[in-house]
């Protein structure tokens, strides 16, 4: 990475690796995506270093715990964000309470508006109906949070309203501070980019002692405020397999791998009694210039709590494989699993293809792209991979009677079972 005067430096984190790959795309510097928070170097001026902390699933003292090991030992004058999903999942307060260690106060931020996503009095609105009201949270096992205070509990937050924020830098600088004097740290609300900037504006204003954290969203508009560059997706031809790994279980996959099968793909959907086996699930040689799509076959059911049982099969049968594929992954605890399993320790991103789609390179040149189950329309896999492969012809329109009706059989069950995004 090359130092640019100037700008310091960025230490981001993040709780998986889609989300990782998200803030390092956004950040607009230099950036090392490093995936041991034990082993991640600090980054230079002018540089970013982005850690995954690999804690979505794990019990809340151990994402703290992670969360500490990153920030160990980091030098004076540093830059923090700390990435945040947008719905609020995983260890939010357990990991702001170890982040906010040695600080002044966090400056918390969670609207994400390229995705609908914003927050009005506190609470998370997913297109317009609060998160507690809405479907976000149908495949995970408790109740979504009411608020981001509760999400963030016990860290002792105090709203700043929209008000506040559209005041200007320095106004909302002395209401961060004014927070941050009565011991509190300042959760903001926020609908547009623009509230965004301000945000980070102000907490830049105070100094490193405030340390930014929320969603992608708060990401760009750190990017913006000192990013140097603007990097664009790397679509180099390559004469590697494309391999894509679906373990989301978000419902537009099914449409999206449908839109690969029209372009030729080979779908490979595997049993879930296969995945939970303790051997990889053979499979036939990839070809060097096709595209295969490996999903979970949920036609026959699949029972609660086998969620990361079924990934960690996916992530044994990649890593069986002959050759080094470029791999297209969805969902973080699927991409994270997977690049373990392959021994991928570190990525270098070099772009987005599209909103969350990120595109980085390996060592030893391979294409990684990652991206969030959640985001992406039907033809977010299609986009990728001719991203990646132009010579790819167009896709044929996907009629209702394709495999991405939801009257297919594997549509349906794919769509609604609890596998982990």
């Amino acid at each position: 990475m090359s130092p640019h005067k100037g700008v310091p430096p960025v230490m981001a984190l993040a709780d998986d690796l889609s989300g990782a790959a998200e803030a390092a795309a956004l950040l607009r510097l230099p950036v090392l995506l490093a995936l041991d928070p034990a082993q991640a170097p600090s980054a230079g001026d002018g540089e970013a270093v982005v850690v995954d902390l690999d804690s979505r699933h794990v019990p809340g003292a151990a994402a703290a715990e992670a969360v500490r090991t990153a920030s160990a030992g980091r030098p004076d004058g540093v830059t923090w964000y700390k990435k945040s999903d947008s719905l609020l999942r995983g260890n939010v307060g357990a990991e702001a309470v170890a982040y906010a260690e040695g600080a002044r106060a966090v400056v918390t931020a969670m609207a994400l508006p390229v995705a609908g996503r914003v927050v009005r009095g506190g609470v998370v609105h997913v297109d317009g109906v609060p998160l507690h009201e809405s479907g976000a949270w149908r495949a995970e096992e408790r109740a979504a949070p009411r608020s981001v205070a509760e999400a963030l509990a016990p860290l002792p937050t105090a709203g700043v309203p929209l008000d506040a924020v559209r005041r200007g830098p320095r106004a909302l600088a002395g209401e961060l501070a004014a927070v941050a004097a009565r011991g509190r740290h300042p959760v903001c609300d926020a609908e547009t980019d623009t509230d965004l900037d301000l945000i980070v504006g102000a907490a830049l204003l105070l100094g490193p002692e405030y340390r930014l954290s929320g969603s992608g969203g708060l990401a760009a508009a750190l990017g913006r405020r000192i990013g140097t560059t603007a990097p664009e997706a790397d679509t180099g031809a390559t004469d590697r397999p494309l391999l894509v790994v679906a373990g989301s279980a978000e419902p537009g996959i099914v449409a999206q791998i449908a839109r690969l099968k029209a372009l030729g793909a080979h779908h490979l959907p595997l049993a879930p009694e296969e995945l939970t086996d303790a051997a990889p699930v053979p499979l036939p040689p990839l070809t060097s210039d096709g595209v295969t799509v490996l999903s979970i076959d949920g036609s026959g059911g699949i029972r609660p709590g086998t969620a990361r049982r079924l990934v960690a099969g996916l992530a044994r049968t990649v890593a069986a494989l002959d050759g080094a594929p470029d791999l297209v992954l969805t969902g973080g605890e699927t991409a994270r699993r997977v690049l373990d399993a392959t021994g991928i320790t570190s990525l270098r991103p070099v772009g987005e293809i599209h909103h969350g789609a990120v595109h980085s390179r390996t060592a030893d040149g391979r294409s990684v792209v990652t991206r969030p189950g959640s985001f992406g329309g039907p033809d977010s896999l299609h986009r990728i991979a001719t991203a990646l492969r132009p010579h790819l012809p167009s896709p044929s329109p996907v009629s209702p009677a394709s495999p991405a009706s939801p009257a297919s059989p594997t549509a349906s069950a794919s769509s609604s079972q609890g596998v982990t995004p």
